[in-house]
This record gives structure tokens, sequence and C-alpha cells, in this order.
């Protein structure tokens, strides 16, 4: 990290995963994974084939076998004559069960959207053809190197396992199914990836007060705020990029997917190279002083600052009361750099019981101008209170994520199997307002869609008349609250393609794609 004072040197470790991950399905971190045979699973014929265009989005309209949206008559509404929703009944069913899975998937998964987020076209290109995906069966199995021709094929195979997750991995030389025919192993190689980075709260729990492992509330959800602020600004002002795209992990965290060409076609030095570059915060929960940056600080973290010191105040010293027990008081005091000063801190605060933490970080400037050392370095202690704040607010990044081409991560969209919640797109533009409690439910879709009364009013563009919206010409998504989620993923995506496809962008995108580190 350039602007760090290093430590000492982090050996690089390749590591090497098994086939299936973790059994605990609460977990929101996602691994790395190097070359391993898949588990052996059902592989359609089809998938070889070329894809013609008209099934590509199969699921919008044609698709017979799944429509994506049904009378209110059939067989998922709540009408007496028809079959029973898994909503209905006195037990409520799991977020993994595989039919409420099948109606989500069916009825408001973007199919088509996520084709074109990955695809970067709307027809086929081997930026899907060759892209792997993973599933999470319901039995534990974990099935590697999966890739589909269409979104269609895709779609219908998800809907004959049933995950209770899939996660996207990178684009390979070949197809990832026929990697055992290659003649050379070294042959079958991953050529792009988005660049992501992942946030996780557990990573807090050393300074959040209010929650702590899987449990997140209003109050610790804006450390995820902090650091989306922070590391959004800086990959865009720092190194150019503008298709970066926030998801929330369904429970606890944060994803984001850097979707430039540029980022996509950097190789694992590059990664770590600007995971490194974001990286301040090192030792875990009982290290001492986790922030060690060198003086003047880079433009980077004097910037942050900036952005962090507004909830510094309010959503860690009012909000969190982080050093209210005399045990976490003593952390602070150990960041401090002058003897004299901490005693007597010491001493006011254990005469004060139940100080308020905003109170005693008052006290350390207070304490500091009356004299209570007179060998203060008033430099010193200024540069040790940014570490604090740094050390307070500063983003936590699970480094791992964001290093290697190769490594999968949890697709949006999907469900999250501990929570019920959908891993929706956060919008930038309105993030104060993002609550990670109130997004959409597998369970509360399908009450949404059995409750909706079959018309829509939207107001027609500059004419400031309303026109209805009849059921037939709407998705199922669109009746929902997932609505919102899925229209801003789609401006995301639509965006994206448009600078793909232009010329005087791609020029400029591929000059520049020789980045200096």
């Amino acid at each position: 990290m350039p602007h760090s004072v290093p430590p000492e040197a982090d050996a690089i470790v390749e590591e090497t995963m098994s086939d299936a991950p973790a059994k605990d399905q609460g977990t929101d971190n996602d691994v790395t994974m190097e070359e391993t045979d898949a588990l052996p699973g059902a592989t359609n014929g089809d998938d070889k084939k070329d894809a013609k265009l008209e099934d590509l989005f199969a699921d919008v309209e044609s698709d017979d076998e799944f429509p994506s949206s049904r009378p209110v008559k059939d067989e998922f509404s709540s009408s007496p004559a028809a079959a029973a929703s898994p909503t209905d009944g006195a037990v409520p069913m799991k977020a993994s069960d595989p039919e409420l899975l099948r109606m989500f998937y069916q009825r408001f998964f973007p199919w088509r959207y996520l084709f074109q987020w990955l695809n970067h076209s709307p027809t086929p290109t081997n930026d899907f053809v060759h892209r792997e995906f993973a599933f999470t069966l319901q039995s534990d199995v974990y099935l590697r190197y999966q890739a589909f021709p269409s979104s269609d094929l895709l779609r219908k195979d998800v809907l004959r396992q049933l995950p209770t997750r899939f996660e996207i991995g990178p684009v390979y030389t070949t197809n990832p199914r026929d990697r055992k025919t290659l003649r050379s192993s070294s042959a079958f190689k991953p050529l792009a990836k988005e660049l992501c980075f992942d946030i996780d709260l557990t990573d807090y729990d050393d300074i959040r007060t209010c929650c702590d492992k899987a449990n997140i509330c209003g109050r610790c959800w804006q450390f995820i705020t902090m650091a989306i602020k922070v590391v959004d600004v800086a990959l865009r002002e720092d190194f150019g990029f503008r298709h970066i795209m926030w998801v929330y992990s369904g429970r606890r965290g944060a994803h984001a997917w850097v979707c430039d060409k540029k980022a996509r076609t950097m190789d694992d030095q590059k990664r770590r190279a600007i995971a490194g570059y974001l990286e301040v915060i090192r030792g875990g929960a009982q290290s001492g002083k986790k922030v060690n940056v060198w003086r003047p600080l880079h433009p980077h973290l004097s910037r942050s600052l900036k952005i962090l010191a507004p909830h510094f105040e309010s959503d860690v010293l009012d909000a969190q009361d982080p050093w209210a027990d005399s045990n976490r008081a003593e952390h602070l005091l150990s960041l401090l750099p002058d003897k004299a000063l901490n005693e007597s801190l010491r001493k006011k605060w254990d005469s004060s019981p139940g100080r308020a933490s905003s109170s005693k970080w008052a006290d350390i400037d207070a304490l500091a101008k009356s004299g209570a050392s007179k060998n203060l370095d008033a430099v010193a202690l200024r540069d040790a209170k940014q570490d604090v704040v740094l050390e307070y607010t500063y983003p936590r990044l699970d480094i791992e994520v964001s290093k290697k081409l190769n490594h999968l991560l949890k697709s949006p969209f999907v469900v999250h199997p501990g929570t019920g919640r959908v891993c929706v797109p956060i919008d930038t533009r309105r993030l104060e307002d993002f609550d990670p409690l109130g997004v959409p439910t597998v369970q509360g879709l399908l009450e949404e869609i059995d409750s909706w009364t079959g018309v829509e009013k939207t107001e027609e563009a500059g004419d400031g008349e309303e026109k209805e919206k009849t059921k037939s010409s709407l998705q199922d998504w669109e009746k929902t609250s997932l609505k919102p989620y899925v229209e801003y993923f789609r401006g995301f995506v639509n965006t994206l393609m448009k600078d793909e496809r232009d010329p005087k962008v791609k020029r400029e995108r591929d000059e520049s794609d020789a980045m200096e580190f």
C-alpha cells in the first residue's frame, strides 16, 4: 500500500480450495477458487450448441414451459380453486425451500439483464458463453465449471437443479465444460472477470457495540455506508472506473462489481496493487494499533478523512458509544502517544463512570490544552487522533476477494438462504436511504404477487397523463417491491453496453489499458 508504513511483509499465498464451500450457508464470504475438478453434475446436451437468438430471452414472452407471468386463476394464485401458495398455511417455509426458489427463479429473477450484464451485448459472445457459473445445491454439493450458451439455458438449468445460490466466475479461454478435452491443461486459463470487493460487518465486531456476528441493524449498517462512499470515490477518481455496481449480500455486507473493460482484463498483479492501495486497516480483533500510515497523508486518505469525519461524530461516537466500556476505553488510550496525558484521561474517566464516548473524545483535546503533559507533542497527538478516526470508520475489506482473477462471487439477485432477502443492487445516489432489513424477501414477493390488483398506473412521459398497464403487459417483478432494484440494474446494464459499443470510448479505454502501478 503506497500510503502505508509497510509492516512485516505479507507472504503471497496461492490458496487451493476444495470444490465444496463451508456448509454454513449463513456466511457472506466468498472464496478464491483455484483450478480444481468440479463435482460431476448433469450436463444438458444442448448447452454446447450455438444459441438461437429467438431462444435468448424466451423467459420474457415465448417460454410456455416457464411463463414469467400468469393469470390470477393459475396454479400460483391464492384463489381457493388453485393450488395453495407456498406462503399459505401455518408453517412458514424456509428461504431455501425448493418450491420457493422455483417460483422465485421462474417468476422474479431478471435473467435477461443478468445475461446482458455479463455478455456486454444483446447477442451472445464468449463473455457469456465461456463464463463459469458455480451452483451450491440443496444437498451441499458444489458444482463448478458450469457454462451456458444462452440465458435461457442457464435459467432452465437453475430451475432444474434449484441451487440455494449460484456464483459467477471468470471468462475462460474456452468453454469451462470442455476443459478436460484440451490437450494441455495450461490452455485453460481465466481471461477476464469483474474487479470485486467484499465488505462484511463481522470484520467490525471489535468496534460495533449494537450487534455482532451475523446480526445487523440500522446503526451498524452505517459502517457499510461509510465504506461504500470511500471505496466508490477512490475507484472513480483515482483509477478512472465508471461502471461500479454495489450489491447487498443478503445479510450483513456488500459486494462491489467494477465492470469496466480495463478492470475486467486486469491480471492478478494489478488487482493486488489496487487492493493494496485501498487497504489501510490491518490486523484482527485482538491486535493493537491497526492503522500505520505515512505522513503527510496520501491524498486518498486526506479525502477519506473528510468523508468519514461527520460519520465518526454521529455514527460512531453517538450511535455506537464505542468507549463506554472501560476495557474499550483502554484500547483508545493505547492508541494515544503520550503516557502522562493517558494517565490524566484514565483518572478523569474512572471518576466519571458512564461518561459518553463523545465526551471522552473531547476530553483528549481539553486535557492536552490544560497542560496535563509537559512534553506533549501536538503533531503526534493530531496524527494519532486521525489514525483513531480511520480505525473506527475506514473500510475493512476482505482483500483476498479482490486479488485474483479466478475468484467466484455470489450473483446479484440470488436469495440469501438464511434470511430470505434478495441480493439487490444498492443505488449509490440514494445510499443513505438503503435499508438492508427492508429489502424484498422471497416469501414477501410471493405474498405481493398474490395480492396484486391487476392494474398499474404509470405517467406518460411529457404529457402528464396516466396510462394503465394491465397484467398481460407486465412481468411479475414489475408487480412487486423488487421493481426499483431491477430497473436500477437495467439502467446500469444499458449504460455499460452503450459504453462497450461506443467507438470513441472504446478507443480511449484501450489506450488506457496499460495502467501504471
